[in-house]
């Protein structure tokens, strides 16, 4: 039966900095109780690392980068919902951010922004001015399994932890 934990070798996340994206190291002082483990980089997308390490998709969260438009003003955002779910971007997220316009960050500008890999963006460690905007699921998840910030790992927190990240907000986001 799928867990939060699959088949993976979990460490304690801040003895393996090397193992995440220096952007993540640097942060992982945020979820002091993050644990870390390796993958095959070419299954770091949700559904293929949790078919072959038996983690439970409603314990894995999926990190997507957004950028609402108003005007001149642009705001990046970080959006946390389960796997299992789809988040409302052009109603809630649009509505909460003040945005008449929004749209999923194009990949080589989140990488540039975020100094980590597409596929692997993480709440943990992304630029201080960045709103994370968090599902209420998420944060009752208990462990979620999260990106590191780089393709090849993983990170596993206590959904709570990322309500306590700087900037973040807990809302009603995915369409369920």
């Amino acid at each position: 039966m799928p867990t939060a934990e699959g088949t993976l070798r979990w460490a304690p996340a801040h003895d393996h900095p090397e193992l995440v994206a220096a952007p993540v190291a640097a942060a992982l002082h945020l979820v002091p109780d993050a644990r870390v483990a390796s993958i095959d980089a070419s299954l770091a997308d949700t559904a293929a690392f949790c078919a072959a390490y038996d983690v439970a998709q409603e314990a894995s969260a999926n990190c997507v980068v957004v950028e609402a438009r108003r005007g001149a003003v642009t705001t990046f955002a970080a959006v946390m919902v389960l796997a299992t779910d789809r988040a409302d971007i052009n109603r809630t997220v649009r509505t909460h951010l003040g945005a008449r316009k929004i749209s999923f960050a194009d990949q080589a500008g989140a990488q540039d922004r975020t100094g980590m890999q597409q596929g692997g963006i993480t709440p943990v460690g992304l630029p201080e001015s960045w709103p994370v905007l968090v599902d209420e699921a998420v944060v009752a998840a208990g462990p979620v399994v999260i990106g590191a910030g780089v393709r090849g790992a993983k990170l596993l927190v206590d959904g709570a932890a990322l309500a306590r990240l700087p900037r973040a907000e807990v809302l009603a986001l995915a369409q369920r």
